[in-house]
């Protein structure tokens, strides 16, 4: 086997476990608001945390989002949104910019 091609099927279970986990993602987030919503809203408020205590977006998350977008036929859209921010690669995109990139790539 060649060590720089990834087989399909291990690709293809790797993009269900990053689909699953963002369903989960979803179901606590969900069972939050609902917990929430009975709360007054002083203890609603979220606190900030610093940047550095914030989950990271990694650029292999944003590949794979990206790439399971594009093989759904929205391959001129992904280039789009890469090009918005001024480069031709991903990996040339700034990491802040990677909650933007996904939040973007949710609605293709």
């Amino acid at each position: 086997m060649d060590k720089t091609k990834v087989p399909v099927e291990l690709t293809d279970k790797l993009q269900k476990v990053v689909r699953d986990i963002r369903s989960l993602a979803d179901s606590v987030e969900a069972i939050y608001t609902v917990l929430t919503d009975s709360l007054p809203n002083e203890a609603k408020e979220t606190p900030k945390l610093p940047v550095k205590e914030q989950l990271a977006i990694s650029l292999e998350q944003v590949r794979g989002v990206l790439a399971d977008k594009s093989r759904n036929g929205h391959t001129a859209d992904v280039r789009a949104i890469i090009q918005k921010y001024g480069v031709d690669r991903l990996s040339d995109i700034d990491p802040k910019d990677y909650a933007a990139v996904l939040k973007e790539a949710e609605v293709l």
